[in-house]
C-alpha cells in the first residue's frame, strides 16, 4: 500500500470514529433529554395540582377568612430539593416546571435537572443577582430550548401573532403566594447578560430598558397594546436560546395581582 492510500485509509478511519462517537453521544443526549422530561411530567402530575376550572378555598385556623389553597405541593418539593423556591406555568404552552436557584453555583440548573442529576434539559433557573421572592424590578429565568419542546421551547409560540393575542397569562407560584403576570412582549434579543448589563436600581436606566421592552429593536417582536410599563411595575423575563443563530427569545410578563395562599 503506498503512502497516499495509508493517508486515505486513516482519514476515513477517523472520519468513521468522528461519526460513530457522534451519533453515540447524540443518541446519549436525547435518552437523558426523554428521561429528564418524564420526571419532570412526574413530578407536575404529583406536586403541581393546577386547575383551570378553579380554585380550592380553605380557610384560615386563626380568622376563618376564606384564602386560596396552595395548589403546589411546595414541602414535598423541598423534600426533593431545597433549591426549588417557585412554580412556573403558562396556559397552551408546555411551561409547568419548578423554578430552582443554586446556593452555590450560578449556573449549576443550566445543565442538571431538578434532582441534580446531570441533563441536557437542565432546569427552570434563576441566578445569584435575583431575589428569590419577585421584589426585584426585573427578574430573570433562564431555561433551554429543546428539541421536543420541553422546557421553555414553546416560548417561541409567542413569535406567532395570533397565539401572542389570545394568550396573556402568565403564573408563578411561591411556598405563601400566587403572582398573576400579564404577559407583554414577547422578541428577539442579543446574548448580553441583563442584569449584568443594566442597574435597574436607577430609576432613568429601569425607564429607558422599559422603552425596550415596549419597542423592540427585533424584526421577530410582538407587543401588547393597551397595557402600559412604566418605573413601578415588576417584571419577569423568560430567556430562552432562538431556534437559530445567536442570541436569546425574550418573553416579557408585568405582575398585576398577588393572591395570597394557604398550605404551600
Amino acid at each position: 500500500m503506498n503512502k497516499k492510500k495509508v493517508i486515505i485509509t486513516v482519514v476515513v478511519a477517523v472520519l468513521v470514529l468522528v461519526i460513530a462517537v457522534s451519533g453515540g453521544h447524540l443518541i446519549y443526549n436525547n435518552i437523558l433529554t426523554k428521561k429528564t422530561t418524564e420526571k419532570y411530567d412526574d413530578l407536575a402530575s404529583s406536586y403541581a395540582h393546577v386547575s383551570e376550572s378553579g380554585k380550592e378555598i380553605v380557610y384560615t385556623d386563626a380568622s376563618g377568612v376564606p384564602v386560596e389553597k396552595n395548589p403546589i405541593d411546595f414541602p414535598g418539593l423541598k423534600q426533593k430539593n431545597p433549591d426549588i423556591y417557585s412554580w412556573i406555568t403558562i396556559k397552551n404552552t408546555n411551561v409547568n416546571y419548578p423554578v430552582l436557584q443554586s446556593a452555590t453555583d450560578d449556573n449549576f440548573y443550566l445543565d442538571h435537572d431538578f434532582e441534580k442529576e446531570h441533563s441536557p434539559a437542565g432546569a427552570i433557573y434563576s441566578q445569584f443577582c435575583n431575589h428569590k421572592d419577585y421584589l426585584d424590578r426585573v427578574t430573570v429565568l433562564y431555561g433551554h430550548n429543546m428539541a421536543n419542546r420541553s422546557m421553555f421551547a414553546s416560548l417561541h409560540d409567542f413569535e406567532n401573532s395570533e397565539f401572542f393575542e389570545q394568550n396573556s397569562e402568565m403564573t408563578i407560584y411561591t411556598p405563601d403566594k400566587r403572582l398573576d403576570y400579564v404577559i407583554v412582549a414577547a422578541y428577539n434579543y442579543d446574548d448580553s447578560h441583563i442584569m449584568n448589563s443594566f442597574d435597574f436600581s436607577r430609576d432613568e436606566i429601569y425607564s429607558d430598558f422599559l422603552e425596550t421592552v415596549k419597542n423592540p429593536h427585533s424584526i421577530t417582536s410582538n407587543v401588547r397594546q393597551g397595557v402600559s410599563l412604566d418605573i413601578n411595575d415588576k417584571i419577569v423575563i423568560l430567556s430562552t436560546c432562538l431556534d437559530f443563530g445567536e442570541g436569546r427569545f425574550l418573553v416579557v410578563g408585568k405582575l398585576t395581582g398577588e393572591t395570597p395562599l394557604a398550605g404551600g
